[in-house]
């Protein structure tokens, strides 16, 4: 054994081979810490000190080769000066470095998951083969920052700048052949001959046949480009990734900038500039909120595990209602694995349903993403019934017909005796008290709600409520549930509303008083979208329905009278009173069209402007500052309110739901995040500016408490951004 630590091991294999292999103690899968980077330099000054190594093999001692760096470690790091994040880099990077220079042949055997500094290190070495099933990629900009432990110095070095901006700026996961084609490997093996084929490879490499040292002069020299050349590649990166960012995201923008500047430069001092591009990213607000999400992912992960450990399975679903909704639910359910009966009162219903599965597993054939035989077997667990005659062996059913109390009530009173006494029973309700469904079933101890996001199979969150008599049991069942369809569910109590709808309509209610104060919607539309959300208040609305929006409007009215319920006539209204519904009868506060692809055009209607003269005072000028805090102030006063109250558990849990709800801007964070950006004093002061307006507009006390006494909603840790690449 030529080295040994709790992370890395170095043994003679084949006589005169090192094999370097990394299998850190106590986790699941391997990943950059301190710790890991400081054994990994011990064990290359152990390898350069032995005359009788030849050539270095890289292996991982689990099923993933190396996820990336520790995401929960680097916090002092990210919350000290630039130069302090510089200096942590430039040591990481002598330690990969000093790898690279080994003056003997090193190969990377990727069985599985490189990612992030994972890849960085395989790219260090000079041979790099990896399994058919692996993946790897450099992650970073997700996480508003860029490669730091050489990513942006030596990927376009290995596979051309195009390439590499392409693999940096988007962070996605690359699959072996697409690996192999753009040459990041040099090689592509089934699993079980991975190894051997490795071994033999380095042997060539050992004995000359491949000329390693070639491959490392290019890969740590000046990168092969003109001036013209640079030029092109790079100003026309930066328009495009900036027409998709819309200037949003900094990251892929920085990282597009550093490799022009370092295109020019031998590794050392292009390394020096990659790690002050990431520091820079690294004090960022966008940094810190996406870190954020992904912390906060990690705890609903956390939390999801928690649940598993009582909640029962589900091997048959159901689905009461077909149609758009019911199909939806049915083919995520079926595609992901279940088995699931699609029950409703009529053919018409159940063709819709099954018109609806269809379509949408029809796409993934067409785009690619599944054959036709796993389409096949995808519908044929979808079974479609009038009756309840299979109905006795279902684990959980989601109920999902017309959003109406009454008829919600008699469906599942009538359901109830159709299940076993173990059957889980929910409601697909937006905002219907789970309680009130609750008061007359024999069992409300397994009934609760799972409010499925339309359209199902794009909408991430799925939102669990929890009703005063629901078990435990029955909420893992269908957080379970949930996850094993692919969404990510999120736990709340009951409340009008419950979370999503709850603090959205807080936001349209600011949206309905500035069109009553003159606001042109079309204005408040570019100024929120400007803000990053995908569509304004206005737009938002067409999509989701005047009439589902009218409704719900009412329940939050009824629910919350003290700021909920309007005074006045709003816009939104009068688009009811004139059935106009938005996109499913194509006018609401826009006109819709059908573009060439088949999908609706949104267009100006000048009729929706005279219909809502009576109700709206003279147009008026509003600058966007006042436009953003008239609307985002009531959704984040409501998401406080949320969790004084424990409709949620967590901030973390609160923007979460957002983001995957109703598409709060990512680079933002959530509502709580953004109110720890602008500053929990700022933001109250803020409130109190527009105090005329309302309840709405005023902060709770705990708030005000939380102001002066300069609290956060995230650790100061948190909102100092942790971390580097992708983690587990």
């Amino acid at each position: 054994m030529i080295y040994e630590g709790k992370a890395i091991t170095v043994s003679m294999i084949e006589g005169d081979i090192a094999e370097l292999r990394f299998d850190l103690q106590g986790e699941s899968v391997n990943k950059f810490n301190r710790a890991t980077l400081e054994e990994l330099q011990a064990a290359t000054v152990a390898i350069a000190a032995n005359d009788a190594v030849k050539g270095v093999l890289l292996t991982s001692g689990k099923d993933s080769f190396i996820v990336g760096a520790d995401i929960t470690e680097f916090g002092s790091y990210f919350a000290g000066p630039e130069e302090t994040i510089v200096e942590w880099l430039g040591y990481a990077n002598s330690v990969f470095s000093a790898l690279e220079d080994l003056p003997v042949p090193t190969l990377s055997v990727i069985n599985g998951v490189a990612l992030g500094g994972g890849m960085e290190l395989v790219l260090s070495t000079d041979i790099r083969v990896m399994a058919d099933s692996a993946k790897i990629g450099l992650p970073e900009v997700k996480l508003g920052i860029m490669p730091g432990f050489g990513g942006t110095v030596r990927l376009p070095r290995v596979i051309g700048a195009d390439n590499a901006i392409e693999w940096i700026c988007m962070g996605n996961e690359q699959k072996a052949d697409k690996a192999l084609a753009d040459g990041a490997v040099d090689a592509v093996f089934s699993a079980d001959t991975l190894r051997p084929q490795a071994l033999e490879m380095l042997k060539s490499a050992i004995a000359g046949a491949i000329n390693w040292q070639q491959r490392r002069a290019e890969k740590t020299a000046k990168l092969t480009l003109n001036t013209m050349e640079s030029m092109m590649v790079f100003e026309t990166a930066k328009g495009f990734v900036m027409g998709q960012t819309k200037g949003h995201y900094p990251a892929p923008i920085t990282a597009i900038k550093t490799m022009q500047k370092h295109c020019s430069m031998s590794r050392d001092k292009a390394l020096v500039v990659e790690s002050k591009g990431f520091a820079t990213l690294a004090k960022t607000t966008e940094s810190q909120a996406l870190i954020g999400l992904f912390l906060n992912d990690q705890l609903l992960k956390k939390k999801a595990k928690e649940y598993d450990k009582i909640a029962k399975p589900t091997n048959m679903a159901a689905v009461l209602g077909a149609g758009i909704m019911g199909g939806g639910i049915a083919y995520q359910s079926a595609y992901k694995g279940t088995p699931i009966l699609m029950k409703d009162i009529n053919e018409a219903g159940i063709e819709l349903g099954l018109n609806e599965a269809n379509k949408l597993l029809s796409r993934r054939v067409e785009k690619g993403k599944m054959t036709a035989l796993k389409m096949g077997e995808s519908l044929n667990r979808i079974r479609p019934t009038l009756s309840y005659g299979d109905f006795g062996a279902v684990n959980t059913v989601v109920e999902a017909v017309v959003e109406n109390p009454n008829v919600k009530k008699a469906v599942l009173a009538e359901l109830e005796d159709k299940v076993s006494d173990d059957t889980i029973v929910t409601s697909n309700t937006s905002t219907i008290s789970i309680d009130l469904l609750a008061a007359d079933l024999k069992r409300p101890q397994n009934f609760l709600g799972m409010h499925f996001f339309n359209p199902v199979h794009m909408m991430p969150l799925v939102e669990v409520i929890r009703g005063s008599k629901t078990s435990a049991e029955a909420v893992a069942t269908v957080v379970a549930y949930a996850k094993k369809m692919g969404k990510t569910p999120i736990v709340v109590n009951d409340c009008p509303g419950f979370l999503v709808n709850r603090v959205l309509f807080p936001y349209f209610a600011g949206f309905a008083a500035l069109v009553r104060d003159g606001a042109d919607f079309q204005k408040i539309d570019k100024v929120m979208e400007k803000f990053g959300f995908p569509m304004g208040p206005a737009y938002l609305l067409d999509v989701v329905g005047i009439d589902t929006g009218v409704h719900a409007n009412e329940v939050m009215a009824a629910g919350f009278p003290d700021r909920m319920k309007a005074d006045y006539k709003t816009s939104m209204e009068v688009m009811f009173e004139n059935h106009r519904y938005g996109q499913k009868n194509g006018v609401g506060f826009y006109k819709y069209e059908t573009d060439k692809k088949g999908k609706p055009k949104k267009v100006v209607d000048e009729q929706a402007y005279e219909l809502i003269k009576p109700v709206v005072a003279a147009a008026t000028e509003f600058d966007a500052d006042e436009i953003i805090a008239r609307c985002m102030i009531p959704m984040c006063i409501e998401v406080a309110r949320c969790l004084e109250e424990g409709i949620v558990d967590t901030a973390a849990e609160a923007d979460m739901g957002l983001i995957f709800g109703i598409g709060f801007p990512p680079f933002r964070g959530g509502a709580c995040r953004y109110m720890d950006t602008v500053g929990l004093s700022s933001f109250v002061a803020l409130c109190d500016t527009f105090a005329h307006l309302g309840k709405l507009y005023e902060p709770t006390d705990r708030m005000r408490v939380m102001a002066a006494n300069g609290e956060s909603y995230f650790p100061a840790a948190a909102n100092a951004a942790v971390t580097t690449d992708s983690a587990e």
